[in-house]
């Protein structure tokens, strides 16, 4: 259940980052706090800074709001010991890295400059998907069976 509430943190972190950068791209607020560079800016607001007309960040939106949802949901004392909640978080939070990865890729040989805030999400992601793989490993402990005692 702990790793559960810790990806529920993570990925409430990446929710509220990605509304900033959302709201960033869509004109909601000023200049980004990204250390003056003016990288984060040229990944944002570049060409690449869309996928289908939709920005970037929107789909962290919808990625991390689904991980949270999940990871609440499988908070619930009705998917205490099953694994189902943790296979789905493994499975969406494999997807995000597989998305950033691709992201990745655009910023350091397409675009050429590095968003300080699209790092942060790397690392949130990447640790959602290795808490998520790691839970796999650990089974709930099972109640001990009950020995054949002779009467």
């Amino acid at each position: 259940m702990r790793h559960r509430m810790a990806v529920a943190l993570l990925a409430l972190g990446g929710l509220l980052l990605s509304v900033y950068l959302t709201m960033y791209h869509a004109g909601m607020v000023g200049a980004l706090a990204c250390g003056g560079e003016g990288s984060c800016e040229r990944v944002q607001l570049g060409p690449w800074g869309q996928l289908m007309g939709i920005p970037v960040a929107a789909y962290g939106i919808g990625g991390y709001l689904a991980l949270l949802v999940i990871a609440l949901a499988g908070l619930q004392p009705r998917f205490e010991h099953s694994l189902a909640p943790t296979r789905l978080l493994a499975l969406v939070s494999g997807g995000g890295v597989a998305f950033t990865l691709y992201l990745k890729y655009l910023e350091l040989f397409v675009i050429h400059a590095v968003c300080r805030w699209c790092v942060v999400s790397a690392v949130l992601i990447g640790a959602i998907f290795l808490i998520s793989l790691l839970s796999l490993r650990t089974r709930p402990s099972a109640s001990p069976r009950p020995t054949d005692q002779p009467a």
